[in-house]
């Protein structure tokens, strides 16, 4: 039975080739094709069509006895023919014949036929007789060839082999020709028909070509078959026919008789060329290529001759073989699953196990009816659950009832989902309920009815195009809670009584790392209706069983089922001993065998000591073997499962040898998804230990020597029955029907923890790559030198060919190449098992290719589950890189997932402001560039623009049933350790990043604490409980909790009072000290000896400060004073008071001054010397703020020496050093702040303001509000760790970000206000940037950072550069000011220009003021004097390229007035046609020549020195130009026109066409660059896309277009709104935003130029990094006054 996936539901994923030849004419030529032609296919096929091709040559040993016999030759050919995706059978037909062997089995009636004509004539048979025993176990009974005579030997090779084997050979030699003789006897007498003898006589080429070809469909043989004929005329020559007449011998006595009645060799192999090929090349379109070599007589066919032929032959092999699989695969080479779903793929690779293991179903069980009845009965609401003991066969009905359903319910249509728990490759909680979800909306297509119930929680939808690529968006982050709500949800709403739902779960006890619990834990308790949930459970699985229903017990299934509780149980027996004795003899049938009836005694013996289908199938193998004359006794038969899987690998070591196949089935045993044919292949021909068994002793091996495949595929054969295919990740992987098989593999081959670390490290070498690509292995071989033949080791490097590993298999025949999805499932893996932490972080987690793959894969979740994962943390040196990375794949998850090509740039957007804080991303971010260049187009970032956020690195939620409970309180630790306690009394910790909110459970006399509160100090946590009790937790320890006992509290606060709350603790010296909200004393508790000690105060302690070695403690209290103790020996050393009696919420102790603050609740700061122990405190200052409102919290940095205090109206900022004020920030107006904390630097402070869902962060330098986090939920208050600040939601959700990402963040430059102008020079180096402030910023390119700031005083209106770049000219409030750009000096500042605008001549001399009131000016640039003044006033004038004339419209004119006497010369007017001028633009590289459009749609080139003009067309009327859009390239070969919605017009003067290029949406900002190569264009999101929540698809999206084709070069998501584009000659595009900053992006093109002309700013160096905020630009100022004005 094949057990492998259906043919007509799964493609194949590889090519299978039975090479078919003579083995004696074929060695030189099968070498070459093996050598030369069949690895360059494999590569070729796996790049372009993801195929794995194998070939098969069954005469690959250079030993005839490893040959396979025609049995297994014609179950090869089967296989091949089945399995392969496009030919399947090579053959090579050459000038030779073959030797016909001795056919392994004979009937036995047709056996003593032939020996009784051969004992009639004379003919000794005694020979025959030996070598053929009876055997009548086989069907039907037969005389059976002995094993030592099964392989044909091959008479050139004999000549090689030592004296016994020849001796051997020649009586095999002797054999054939009696058998033969015999035959012809036979013939002659007429007992045996002519073809009947023609099939004992045949070759190998020719059994093995008959079986493949003959009789079959043609669609077995169109286009599947290839055939070589090489004729070779006068091969053997001269000197080879001496020999064979001196060889000629007369016959024996005993064959005197005509053999003419039996066909010779030469009539045989006539026949084979000459009729049979021929015929099926008009019947069937076999394709057969024949050749023919005239050799010289003299010499026959020589070595040079046949290595020609081998080289012509495979060329013209590869040439055929690419072409039929190609038009094989033509139809599947398109990007089917490669931009897929991986749910969807999971969903099919489900549906066809439950398709594979329902051929397993051949003994029908009593259990199914009782399953029947269950799915039957409507009113079941209670689970099915199938237990039965290990191998009873509970996956295997399962899988048979999932197929019955249907038949089962014929009134209504069923939705049946089976799902494998244990087979599935991610058998996590959080997979299996979103693959649930996914599958149960797909099915039911039921999107809109689930987005109606939710569209944001139950985002799970079914995909709607056909081919099923964009399949909804899922959230990477989703937890548990929200998944069981999703099911829950589905569940309720989508199945109905015309389409309920049948649930089949199997195998969830069986998952590794006991998720089975918590899984049952996530389904719904109470089943809704028109639903059917089936369980199987393992009968000892009491875990399982109790998760299911822990308070309810079971109830068998002919129990009353109406019951509401519980769950209905169906136990699986074994089976009756006769069902398994049948399906033993029905299997021993199927493979042509039987056993005897003494033999039967013995397997019924066997069948009643373990009645088990998969038992009955493992003695089919053994019983299989078994001959009539077989000594077999009862210890020849296993007595268990395990004992039988384990006589099985004694039987396969035997035949195949203890090294491959023992390595085999390690390989397939510890692979995650299970191996490829090619990949077990490749794996043990890297293995040494297989690989040495193939070397001739003393013999030095091939420089590229392989494990022969049809060894391999002789194995498979033996295991096809338990070692079955099934498709994963569109690849057909072979794995075990049985985890028992792992299980007995496991204990037999990896026993140890060496052994499973060996082959996880062999299968790291093979996915990464390592010996591939012509990487040869060293291989230690015995070999023989010297005189004496001693046998030495000696290292030998060997190319073993295995496939290559890249992360995508780039082709050249496609854009886009197929992602390597073995490499991606399996790599990872393999590198956690075999300890390779730092390997899997650089190679993998921070690798470019591995996050293109998986997210192409669609694997996002995975990968961000692997960033974020916590395993093997203590060896990750990246966990915050890591944080980072996977929260950025997080916020872009959406858009990914739609656009998975456009991860780099993604990546590189989000990536390029933190790698100065993470040096360690650098090569990431060179990676994603370098792969731009490869591609060879592509829009890269030269420099980022400042964030406007940062990205989270983690949320976290508690449970959902807790979801709606508000916090009551949480605290942090300095180590990032945090603890909440809600209002329903449970305690939840996060221990940081990767991990998630766990929840704290404790006990107290059998009833589990509620908690009321919680404080922490340095690494200590103090919990208390609401049975007023205390506990703490060391969390640099372990996690226990050490109970505090406070007597004298529980004096003063009898039971019946309300609950008074610990107010805080301070943790020095290992002594805590406590105090409690109203109360007036102070509790010491010694964590080391648990002693507790108390101190009294004058009234409420508020706050508590101790000196740091803890023998001194100052405690503020509520009416100001502050009582210092000496702890050491519990006395009052002394008291102070601030004047206003106002309560101390703060104090600072400066041990080096011993100096005390206390900051009052009003804010109020009071300094207090307190250097002499025994006097009282002396005053220092006392400072008065004069506000009235009470401080929320206050903030310190002892490094800074920085103090922050949040009131509702303002923060203010302390320099604790000199204690001054040092700056106030009011809150905006209309709203109050609720928290504020200082940033990791104190350069920023972060902020909570009342009713805002952001956090606020400001900069301290300049007050503006420069960053906005997003939290998850509404937030109460922030805390800061060691490494990060956590915002805590009212419920409970934690929020994290990386403090250096919001300090890189926040120092990002920007200008105040949104950019309004953008001005680069020529060489590219430098760029300018006005925001209409006083200010205009000096960018540095290079560095992306300002460098000098031009002040002036007023608002800038124009910003103006010389070609020289040596001058910068502004326009602010009527004044014009000149700059030098190096030195920053204002040498000129002119008042009086009354201009409205300024331009500078292209030659650099002059400057153009325009006046929309005055006159206009022209100046020399140098000193300001007047050249002259111009009247009439010039509507967007432009200076002529030769500086001549100043050109502009007026009154629907074109004007060109003089740069010398200001008078108008020129005119351009349209007054024929009455119609105005539009727009116009001069030609830098034309400077006679002016483009003029007018308003009929009229378009005009001016030559203005002459005034001649010439019409060229008339734009169509739907073409209309946009005078503020206009835009043309500098040789006047493209305009922009205009942008129409969605839509940009272009007119191509070169070939006089109009082209319109599609955005993705509205056009909002469009450009051309000046050498007319591209055009830029901003546009927003379309309607679809701004239908998404998601930030990145609501974003606009800058785009650069090819005008020469039109092709896409590239997009990037923009984080914010633009407000200026500009695109400059050096390929580089400025976007200038409305929060102040500029980014800016390079085009890469290498159909233009090469590739870039601006390279992506690549000092990606190692340099020590400087504090960014210290990177302020230089600001120059100007002259005080105007020291020119003009009249």
């Amino acid at each position: 039975m094949d057990y492998s996936p259906s043919k007509s539901t799964r493609r194949s994923s590889c090519v299978k080739l039975y090479l078919c030849s003579n083995p004696e004419d074929s060695v030189v030529e099968r070498r070459a094709l093996r050598e030369s032609v069949f690895p360059r296919l494999r590569e070729r096929c796996r790049h372009t069509l993801g195929l794995d091709v194998r070939v098969i040559d069954p005469f690959e040993s250079s030993d005839p006895s490893c040959w396979p016999d025609e049995n297994i030759r014609q179950q090869l050919i089967k296989e091949c023919r089945e399995s392969s995706s496009g030919p399947f059978l090579l053959a090579l037909v050459g000038h030779q014949y073959g030797t016909a062997s001795l056919p392994g089995q004979v009937e036995v009636s047709e056996y003593q036929l032939l020996l009784q004509e051969s004992q009639q004539t004379g003919v000794c048979t005694h020979e025959l007789e030996r070598v053929y025993h009876r055997d009548e176990n086989s069907i039907p009974p037969s005389y059976c060839l002995s094993s030592a005579h099964r392989h044909a030997c091959c008479a050139q090779q004999a000549e090689l082999q030592d004296e016994v084997e020849v001796n051997k050979n020649a009586k095999e030699d002797e054999l054939r020709k009696v058998f033969q003789t015999t035959v012809s006897l036979c013939v002659h007498s007429g007992l045996m028909s002519p073809e009947r003898a023609q099939s004992y006589c045949r070759s190998a080429l020719d059994a093995d070509l008959r079986f493949a070809l003959d009789s079959r469909p043609d669609n077995d043989i169109i286009r599947r078959c290839l055939v070589y004929i090489h004729k070779v005329v006068n091969a053997k020559g001269e000197r080879g026919k001496r020999q064979t007449n001196s060889q000629l011998q007369p016959q024996s006595e005993a064959a005197t008789f005509d053999l003419k009645t039996t066909p010779t060799d030469e009539q045989l192999f006539s026949e084979l060329c000459d009729s049979f090929l021929p015929s099926l090349i008009t019947s069937s379109q076999l394709l057969v290529y024949t050749t023919a070599t005239e050799c010289d007589p003299r010499h026959g066919y020589t070595t040079a001759r046949r290595r020609g032929y081998a080289e012509s032959l495979c060329q013209q092999v590869y040439s055929d073989l690419v072409g039929l699989i190609d038009s094989a695969n033509v139809s599947e080479t398109s990007e089917d699953s490669q931009l897929g779903d991986a749910l969807a793929r999971e969903q099919a690779e489900q549906e066809e196990l439950c398709d594979i293991l329902s051929r397993f179903y051949d003994v029908i069980r009593p259990e199914e009816e009782k399953v029947r009845a269950y799915v039957e009965q409507s009113k079941q609401q209670c689970p099915l659950v199938v237990t039965g003991g290990p191998c009873t066969g509970k996956a295997v009905l399962m899988a048979h009832c999932a197929q019955q359903i249907k038949s089962w319910l014929p009134d209504c249509d069923p939705v049946v989902i089976t799902y494998f728990c244990n087979l599935s490759i991610n058998p996590s909680p959080k997979h299996l309920l979103l693959s649930l979800c996914y599958q149960i909306a797909s099915r039911y297509r039921c999107t809109s009815t689930v987005r109606r119930q939710d569209s944001q929680d139950l985002s799970v939808t079914a995909r709607t195009d056909p081919r099923g690529l964009n399949a909804g968006s899922r959230k990477p982050d989703i937890c548990l809670s929200e998944l069981q709500e999703r099911l829950s949800s589905l569940l309720s709403l989508v199945p109905s009584t015309k389409q309920p739902l049948v649930l089949i779960l199997d195998g969830l006890d069986h998952i590794e790392n006991s998720f089975g619990p918590q899984i049952i834990g996530s389904l719904p308790s109470a089943l809704p209706p028109c639903v059917k949930l089936i369980l199987t459970v393992s009968s000892n699985r009491t875990q399982i069983l109790q998760a299911i229903d822990p308070q309810s017990a079971p109830h068998c299934a002919s129990e009353d089922s109406g019951k509401e509780s519980g769950y209905v149980c169906v136990p699986l027996g074994l089976v009756d001993r006769k069902q398994c004795a049948l399906l033993l003899a029905s299997l021993l049938s199927r493979s042509g065998r039987r056993v005897t009836s003494g033999q039967q005694a013995l397997v019924n013996q066997a069948l009643t000591s373990c009645r088990l289908t998969l038992y009955a199938r493992l003695l089919h193998l053994h019983t299989s073997l078994w001959h009539s004359d077989s000594d077999v006794t009862e210890s020849s038969l296993p007595d268990g499962v395990h004992s039988s899987i384990s006589a099985l690998l004694d039987h396969l070591e035997q035949k195949h040898g203890s090294s491959i196949a023992g390595r085999a089935m390690s390989y397939v045993t510890l692979s995650r998804t299970g191996l490829t044919e090619a990949e077990l292949a490749d794996l043990l021909s890297s293995d040494n230990e297989v690989l040495s068994e193939y070397v001739q002793q003393g013999e030095r091996p091939s420089s590229n020597m392989r494990v022969p495949q049809v060894d391999v595929e002789r194995l498979l054969l033996d295991l096809r029955r338990f070692l079955v295919r099934r498709t994963v990740a569109g690849s057909h992987v072979l794995f075990w029907v049985s985890r028992h098989f792992k299980l007995v593999v496991a204990k037999r081959y990896l026993g140890s923890h060496e052994a499973k670390q060996e082959i996880h490290s062999a299968m790291v070498d093979y996915f990464s790559g390592r010996w591939a690509c012509g990487n040869a292995k060293p291989l230690v071989v015995n070999q023989k030198s010297g005189p004496n033949k001693d046998t030495t080791q000696m290292e030998t490097y060997i190319d073993r060919q295995p496939s290559s590993q890249p992360f995508v298999l780039a082709s050249s025949y496609k854009e886009v190449g197929q992602v390597n999805l073995r490499k991606v499932l399996e790599l990872p893996h393999h590198l956690l098992e075999s300890n390779k932490w730092e390997e899997l972080e650089h190679g993998l987690l921070m690798s470019l290719e591995f996050h293109q793959a998986m997210v192409r894969a669609g694997l996002l979740g995975d990968l961000v589950a692997m960033l974020d994962s916590e395993e093997g943390s203590s060896h990750s040196r990246f966990s915050r890189e890591r944080a980072l990375m996977a929260s950025i794949l997080k916020a872009s998850a959406c858009f990914l997932q739609s656009s998975p090509l456009q991860l780099p740039t993604v990546m590189e957007t989000s990536l390029l402001s933190y790698v100065e804080v993470f040096p360690s991303l650098k090569p990431y971010v060179r990676d994603i560039r370098q792969d731009r260049r490869k591609k060879g187009s592509g829009l890269g970032v030269v420099h980022c623009p400042a964030p406007s956020s940062v990205p989270s690195i983690q949320c976290l939620q508690c449970d959902a049933k807790t979801r709606q409970v508000p916090l009551t309180e949480a605290a942090g630790t300095e180590c990032g350790v945090v603890a909440e306690v809600m209002d329903d009394g449970t305690a939840w910790f996060w221990k940081g990043s990767g991990c998630d909110l766990v929840k704290i459970s404790l006990t107290c006399e059998q009833e589990e604490l509620k908690f009321a509160g919680v404080k922490s100090s340095r690494q200590f946590m103090l919990l208390s409980a609401q049975c007023d009790k205390l506990f703490l937790w060391d969390v640099t320890g372990p996690e226990m909790f050490l109970q505090l006992k406070d007597p004298l509290k529980t004096e003063l606060q009898p039971k019946q009072q309300t609950l008074n709350k610990i107010e805080g603790f301070v943790a020095c010296q290992k002594k805590l000290f406590m105090w409690w909200k109203g109360e007036s004393f102070v509790s010491v508790f010694d964590v080391s000896s648990e002693t507790l000690t108390h101190f009294q105060c004058q009234s409420s302690v508020t706050c508590l400060v101790c000196s740091s070695n803890g023998f001194h403690m100052y405690c503020g209290q509520e009416e100001g004073t502050v009582s210092i103790f000496d702890t050491s020996t519990s006395s009052l050393l002394g008291t102070c008071s601030n004047s206003n009696h106002n309560a101390v919420m703060l104090m600072i102790l400066c041990e080096n001054k011993w100096e005390l603050a206390c900051v009052e609740r009003t804010g109020n700061v009071t300094l207090w010397d307190v250097a002499a122990k025994t006097q009282p405190p002396k005053l220092v200052k006392e400072s008065f703020t004069g506000h009235k409102s009470d401080i929320l919290n206050t903030d310190y940095s002892e490094e800074s020496h920085t103090l922050l205090m949040c009131q509702s109206h303002q923060v203010t900022l302390w320099d604790t050093g000199d204690w001054e004020l040092w700056d106030q920030f009011l809150a905006p107006q209309g709203r109050a702040f609720t928290y504020a904390v200082l940033s990791q630097e104190c350069h920023l402070f972060l902020a909570l303001l009342d009713t805002c869902p952001l956090v606020l962060v400001w900069r301290v330098s300049t007050g503006e509000c420069v960053l906005s986090l997003e939290a998850a939920k509404q937030p109460r208050t922030l805390l800061k760790i060691d490494s990060g600040v956590i915002c805590v939601a009212h419920d409970g959700c934690l929020t994290v970000w990386d403090s250096e990402t919001i300090d890189a963040a926040g120092a990002a430059p920007r200008m105040g206000c949104g950019v309004k102008d953008v001005v680069v020079e020529q060489t590219g180096e430098w760029f300018y940037t006005t925001d209409g402030s006083e200010a205009v910023w000096r960018w540095r390119l290079e560095t992306g950072l300002p460098t000098a700031s031009f002040l002036h005083d007023g608002l800038v209106e124009k910003l103006r550069l010389s070609p020289d770049n040596i001058h910068l000219v502004t326009l602010s409030a009527e004044e014009i000011y000149v700059w030098q750009t190096e030195t920053g000096q204002n040498i000129l500042r002119v008042s009086g220009s009354r201009a409205t605008d300024i331009l500078i001549t292209p030659n650099g001399n002059f400057g153009v003021s325009i006046s929309d009131r005055r006159l206009s000016r022209v100046w020399k640039l140098a000193h300001g004097g007047i050249v002259c003044s111009i009247h009439l006033h010039l509507s967007d004038a432009q200076v002529s390229p030769e500086s001549t004339f100043l050109i502009g419209r007026c009154r629907g004119d074109l004007l060109a007035a003089s740069l010398w006497s200001g008078s108008i010369s020129k005119r351009f007017s349209c007054v024929a046609n009455s119609e105005h001028v539009v727009a116009f633009h001069t030609l830098s590289e034309d400077p006679d020549f002016v483009v003029v459009m007018a308003a009929s749609g009229a378009v005009y080139t001016w030559k203005v020195a002459e005034e001649t003009v010439c019409r060229h067309f008339q734009l169509p009327h739907m073409f209309h130009c946009q005078l503020q859009g206009f835009h043309m390239s500098s040789d006047g070969s493209y305009a922009l026109l205009s942008t129409d919605d969605d839509s940009i017009n272009v007119l191509d003067l070169s070939h006089v066409r109009l082209c319109s290029f599609k955005a993705e949406g509205p056009v909002i900002k469009a450009c051309l660059d000046k050498t007319g190569c591209y055009a830029a264009y901003v546009s927003r999101p379309s309607t679809l896309e701004r239908s998404c929540v998601c930030s990145l698809h609501a974003r606009p999206v800058l785009t650069v277009v090819r005008l020469a084709d039109g092709k896409r070069i590239g997009s990037v998501c923009l984080s914010k709104n633009p407000l200026t584009l500009v695109a400059c000659k050096q390929q580089c595009v400025f976007v200038g935003f409305e929060d102040g900053s500029v980014g800016v992006y390079s085009i890469s093109d290498i159909m233009i130029n090469g590739g870039e002309s601006v390279r992506c700013r690549d000092h990606l160096n190692g340099q020590l990094r400087q504090c960014p905020f210290d990177g302020a630009p230089f600001r120059w100022t100007p002259l005080a006054n105007p020291n020119i004005t003009w009249p």
